[in-house]
C-alpha cells in the first residue's frame, strides 16, 4: 500500500466517522493502518531534486517535504503527529516489568514517585528512595571497578530499544579486559547525578548511567551514556564524560558497547572522567 492510498482511507474514515450517528459509535471496530516511513520529495518540479535527495540522505530532519498553499502535505502532517506522540509515550510510559525480568535487572526507584514530580522537581530525581538505599547497601556489589546503571530518563523507548544490545556487549568488553564489573541494575524515574550517590554506596571506582534521553520529531530511542570517576559532593557536569545518540540509526548499540569498554579502560589507567580526561589524552597524543 502507497502513500497516497494510505492519505485516502484516512480521509474516507475520517469523513465516516463525521457522518456516522453519534449512538452508533461504540459499534463501530478500530482498525490498525501502517504507516511507512520511507522518506518522500514533496517538493513538486524542485529546481534542483539532486539537492534535495542528497541533503535527505545525510540527515532525518524534515527537508523537501513540500507544502500545499500555506501547509504541509497531509502525509507529512500525517507523519508529524505520529513522530510527536512516540515522543509523548516514551516519556510517559515506564519500562515494562517483563523487559527488566528478561534482562536481569532489579528495580529501584527515586524520590520521584510519579512523572509530574520527577519532570517538575529535578532533584527527587537525583536521589534513591530510602527504600532503594537500604537495598543497595544490603544486596549492591561492592568494591567493584565499574557499576552499571541503566535509568529510563526522558526515554523508556530508548531503554527497551537499545539496552538489551548494549548492556552484554558493555559487560562483556570489561570482562576481557579483566575489569570487575557490579551486578547492574534498573533505577526509575533516575536523573544522570543519582549515580554519584550509587557510587557512594557501592564503593566502585567508575560508575557509567545508561539513561534514556529526551526524545524528539526524529527519533525516541536515542541513549546515552555517563561516566564517572570516584565522584564526591563536590562533583560538577565537567567531571562526566558523555557518550549520546546511542540508537540504531546512530551509533549502534553494540557499536557502543565495544567503544565504551574501550573508553572506561582508559578512564580507570587515567584515573578520571569529563574534561580532566579529555586533556589527558590530548596531552598524550
Amino acid at each position: 500500500m502507497n502513500i497516497q492510498e494510505i492519505v485516502q482511507r484516512v480521509v474516507e474514515e475520517v469523513q465516516k466517522n463525521m457522518m456516522t450517528p453519534k449512538a452508533n459509535t461504540d459499534q463501530r471496530t478500530e482498525e490498525t493502518i501502517d504507516f511507512p516511513e520511507e522518506r518522500i520529495n514533496g517538493v513538486v518540479e524542485p529546481q534542483n531534486a539532486a539537492s534535495i535527495e542528497r541533503a535527505q540522505s545525510v540527515t532525518p530532519a524534515r527537508i523537501g517535504i513540500g507544502r500545499t498553499g500555506t501547509r504541509m502535505l497531509t502525509t507529512s502532517y500525517l507523519q508529524f503527529l505520529i513522530d510527536h506522540a512516540a515522543a509523548q509515550d516514551a516519556v510517559s510510559r515506564d519500562v515494562s516489568d517483563e523487559f527488566l525480568h528478561k534482562m536481569g535487572l532489579h528495580k529501584l526507584e527515586t524520590n520521584a514517585h510519579d512523572m509530574k514530580s520527577y519532570l517538575m522537581d529535578l532533584e527527587s530525581g537525583r536521589k534513591l528512595s530510602d527504600e532503594s538505599v537500604r537495598f543497595l547497601e544490603a544486596n549492591g556489589d561492592k568494591g567493584k571497578n565499574v557499576q552499571i546503571i541503566v535509568c529510563d530518563g526522558l526515554s523508556s523507548s530508548a531503554v527497551e530499544a537499545n539496552v538489551r544490545d548494549i548492556l552484554p556487549a558493555l559487560i562483556q568488553g570489561l570482562q576481557l579486559k579483566n575489569i570487575s564489573v557490579a551486578k547492574p541494575f534498573f533505577i526509575k524515574r533516575g536523573r544522570v547525578w543519582v549515580q554519584d550517590q550509587v557510587a557512594a554506596i557501592v564503593d566502585c571506582d567508575l560508575v557509567i548511567s545508561l539513561i534514556g534521553e529526551r526524545p524528539g520529531l526524529n527519533t525516541d530511542e536515542s541513549l546515552s551514556a555517563y561516566m564517572i570517576y570516584r565522584p564526591t559532593e563536590k562533583a560538577v557536569e565537567a567531571d562526566r564524560t558523555v557518550i549520546s545518540n546511542i540508537h540504531k540509526d546512530g551509533l549502534t548499540p553494540v557499536e557502543a558497547g565495544a567503544y565504551l569498554s574501550e573508553l572506561i579502560e582508559q578512564m580507570l589507567q587515567a584515573k578520571c572522567t569529563g574534561v580532566s580526561f579529555a586533556q589527558q589524552r590530548n596531552f598524550n597524543k
